[in-house]
């Protein structure tokens, strides 16, 4: 396999409130390689979007990060900002959510893109400038002729095409995109996901994608990486943790997941924990169906499944359990998580 363009080892990332140090991201290690997509999945508030923006050091004020994102031998998070901001754009790219609340609505499509590329390629002529975003726009689906509007007169589905445009008419390495068919109808998002799967082909970009759609990301992904309550609990190829889950949580999310074959629904009780304070140990086990006594007692290892998987579970370590903690955890933890 080719070596990782993006390497994040060991980051954290609090946000500080009046009730104490969120710990959005805990500890945290991923790796994207020249042409991969790599899926993020979990349910919301688990750090997935705070994860994709600290590597990008797009977090607000009031937050700190630790831990190294290596991008071509340098810790981003090492950088001065003026050095950051001027690989974002060439280097690094973001697809946000949302893209009305993203585009100027009082700039058109054409200045959107001419802004862009006069700030990262001053050189670049205004014939050539414009050239370089049509062609990006024609990749999405835009014709030529919707150039000069603004972004109101745009559907939903193609002010995110115009967002992918944007990310990518600078030709950058590393692309995150978060949740880039929230709030779409399925046509569209079959059509952003065939734009993103012709990413590898195109530009041989490294795209981390963060969804909860866990079809999109059996479809389109290479590698998946779950994330709950700020950590990653399961990584490997996509369609092997999809096929076959190894960590309980990834195995509840497939199970919450609807298809033309269900017949009832599924959830997962509870919620996910306060990151102010979370759960000892396992911050799992309060809602984990198959919790022992010593997930709720000592940290789980990270366990290596061979094959590029990795599972954070003491199920996946039975044979390290302390005598006396491999007993089912009491049902009374359980109920107290299904309550709330």
């Amino acid at each position: 396999m080719s070596e990782p363009v993006l390497s994040v080892r060991g980051l954290r990332i609090w946000y500080g409130t009046d009730r104490g140090a969120v710990r959005a991201v805990d500890g945290v290690n991923l790796d994207l390689r020249p042409g991969e997509t790599v899926g993020l999945v979990g349910e919301s508030g688990c750090g997935k979007s705070t994860l994709g923006r600290g590597v990008l050091g797009l977090l607000p004020e009031g937050s700190s990060a630790v831990g190294e994102v290596n991008y071509k031998g340098r810790n981003l998070l090492a950088l001065k900002p003026r050095e950051l901001r001027k690989l974002r754009g060439p280097d690094l790219g973001m697809i946000f959510q949302e893209p009305m609340t993203r585009l100027n609505p009082l700039m058109k499509v054409s200045q959107h893109f001419e802004e862009t590329l006069k700030t990262h390629e001053p050189s670049l002529g205004k014939k050539a400038a414009r050239a370089r975003a049509l062609e990006a726009l024609r990749g999405m689906g835009i014709p030529p002729t919707r150039y000069g509007q603004y972004p109101h007169e745009f559907s939903g589905g193609m002010r995110q095409r115009i967002m992918i445009a944007l990310a990518l008419v600078l030709r950058p390495a590393v692309i995150v995109a978060d949740e880039p068919t929230t709030a779409l109808d399925v046509l569209v998002e079959a059509q952003i996901i065939r734009i993103l799967a012709d990413l590898r082909a195109n530009f041989d970009t490294a795209l981390l994608l963060i969804t909860h759609n866990l079809g999109i990301v059996a479809e389109a992904c290479d590698r998946v990486a779950v994330m709950y309550a700020g950590r990653i609990v399961e990584k490997g190829p996509a369609y092997d943790v999809t096929s076959k889950p190894a960590h309980p949580y990834s195995r509840e999310l497939l199970r919450s997941t609807i298809s033309l074959s269900t017949t009832s629904l599924h959830s997962i009780p509870g919620a996910p924990p306060n990151l102010v304070d979370p759960p000892p140990a396992c911050r799992f086990h309060p809602r984990c169906p198959d919790a022992m006594r010593v997930c709720a007692k000592d940290w789980p290892p990270s366990v290596d499944l061979g094959a590029g998987r990795r599972s954070e579970c003491w199920q996946s370590a039975r044979d390290r359990i302390p005598a006396g903690l491999e007993a089912p955890l009491e049902r009374e933890a359980l109920a107290v998580a299904e309550e709330a």
